[in-house]
């Protein structure tokens, strides 16, 4: 192994990094096909002997892979998944993460600031969305997906120990496994009933062994995400104690970006019926619990009251690179069940790694990982960076932005707005519109070939996706970076072109 000086090969990836974040060394929206291929052949199939030495391998990593790397969270011009991207302050942050490399899951208050620091970030997480601090609990995950997991992970182990107990019994699941204790509750199976779920909580229930079968849509139609009360209703009377029940409650759902529940109300209706049949209420707020930081008023109203009431649930699962504009990877947990987490969860026979200090219970006993790394500092750096004004800031530009868009979509010969059942007129527009905006083309052959044709521009990039068992498109608007004017004369330019050019050659 050769001892290379690190000083120079740090010094140049630090100074791609700043050429970079000042754009004066422009990447790709997505590489092209050279770069890619180049890229590819340019990879070691074979592990060295001796190894190529630190100064030839970040030579490598600058000349070969990065300009292999798509800049999805470098553009505000990237409209793919739900990608925020990454603050100048998160940036800064990150590089401090990987040069200490901490485990903030085990709380050595003695050693390390570490868990402590990711103790306050959720606690001003929890200031940003309007969750109590006193009534809720918090651990940082990999992501929504890895949230999900807890979250059902927590309800199935409170339904079915509920299920125990009306029996007499004092097992839990955590203790003697899920089948001898849905055996010892009469438990014949665990039902999760939401409206179009996320792909997200179908692997999640696969994951905890409730199996993706076991996830109902309760939607009232095809393009209603709002629950279905009556149906919701009716089955978990028809269950009954048969089963163990959970509801989940998306909150912003992937292709429209729309709300399950409308106010208040509707979520205290879905816990009245909870707290009646001893379900789980749990959300899946990935980017629509950001809607919660909003000030109120008539461009917010509806937005915002499609995330009122959501602190009635039991659990909650978020996504931090997203509408929070960190690294990957980065997602948070929050319950108001904190001795459940310790039931669940707790790292058992490991006395060494149970410390805790300050109040603070050691993040391993309440979160899946024993080590990970400190992906709560971005978070910090980020909360205090921009405070409350700064991401009611962020979020109202995506929010125009998406809005002047939809607007665009919805007066155009060439293109449909979708769900086409909710927008009649601007007023619509701006009524419903979060950050996310689903259309079409109307001409069949044209829509098929839509997505590909934008993002081969490389000006700018949307998904690809289904509605209603038909072909879409959909603009995600979560990049910290965004200014309404610009980025919506530029995508009303590509667009434009894309049909000008299509009815040129048809």
């Amino acid at each position: 192994m050769q001892n290379d000086d690190g000083t120079q090969s740090l010094t140049d990836v630090l100074s791609h990094t700043s050429e970079v974040l000042a754009g004066s060394q422009k990447c790709a929206l997505i590489p092209n096909r050279s770069h890619l291929r180049h890229a590819e052949t340019s990879l070691h199939g074979d592990l060295p002997g001796d190894g190529l030495g630190l100064t030839q391998t970040v030579k490598h990593l600058l000349k070969d892979i990065t300009p292999a790397l798509s800049a999805a969270s470098l553009s505000p011009n990237y409209y793919g998944f739900v990608t925020g991207g990454t603050t100048p302050a998160a940036h800064a942050a990150d590089i401090l993460v990987s040069l200490y490399d901490q485990n903030p899951l085990v709380h050595l208050p003695d050693q390390t600031i570490a868990t402590t620091v990711e103790n306050h970030a959720l606690s001003l997480l929890m200031q940003l969305l309007r969750f109590d601090r006193s009534q809720w609990s918090g651990v940082f995950s990999t992501g929504a997906t890895a949230s999900n997991v807890l979250g059902l992970a927590l309800a199935r182990e409170y339904t079915v120990n509920e299920a125990i107990k009306r029996r007499g019994g004092s097992e839990n699941v955590a203790s003697i496994g899920l089948l001898q204790a849905c055996d010892a509750a009469g438990i014949e199976s665990i039902d999760v009933y939401s409206t179009m779920p996320h792909s997200s909580l179908l692997k999640a229930a696969s994951i905890v062994g409730i199996g993706r079968s076991h996830v109902h849509d309760v939607s009232q139609g095809e393009e209603d995400l709002h629950f279905d009360m009556g149906k919701l209703a009716d089955c978990l009377s028809r269950k009954g104690q048969k089963a163990a029940s959970i509801i989940v409650i998306s909150a912003g759902e992937v292709n429209s970006g729309l709300f399950a529940t409308k106010d208040f109300e509707d979520v205290q209706s879905i816990r009245d019926l909870c707290d009646k049949h001893n379900a789980w209420l749990h959300v899946d707020g990935a980017f629509g619990i950001f809607a919660r930081i909003l000030p109120r008023n008539a461009a917010t109203e509806y937005v915002i009251q499609g995330a009122e009431g959501l602190e009635l649930a039991d659990s909650i699962a978020g996504d931090g690179h997203k509408m929070l504009n960190v690294p990957y990877d980065c997602g948070f947990f929050l319950t108001r069940h904190a001795s459940l987490s310790q039931e669940v969860f707790q790292n058992s026979n490991a006395s060494y790694l149970t410390a805790g200090g300050h109040g603070i219970v050691s993040p391993l006993n309440i979160s899946i990982e024993n080590s990970r790394r400190f992906r709560g500092l971005p978070v910090y750096t980020n909360l205090v960076a921009y405070g409350l004004h700064g991401y009611r800031d962020m979020l109202w530009r995506q929010m125009s932005l998406a809005r002047e868009i939809a607007k665009y979509l919805f007066h155009h010969d060439a293109f449909q707005l979708l769900p086409d059942c909710l927008y009649r007129s601007d007023d619509d527009i701006e009524r419903n519109v979060f950050m996310i905006v689903l259309f079409r083309a109307k001409d069949e052959v044209l829509n098929k070939e839509l997505p590909t044709r934008i993002n081969q521009t490389s000006r700018l990039y949307v998904s690809g996706t289904r509605w209603n068992s038909e072909d879409a498109c959909r603009f995600a608007v979560a990049n910290w970076q965004v200014k309404p004017k610009e980025d919506s004369e530029l995508v009303q330019d590509v667009l434009d072109n894309i049909v000008n050019d299509w009815t040129t050659l048809h």
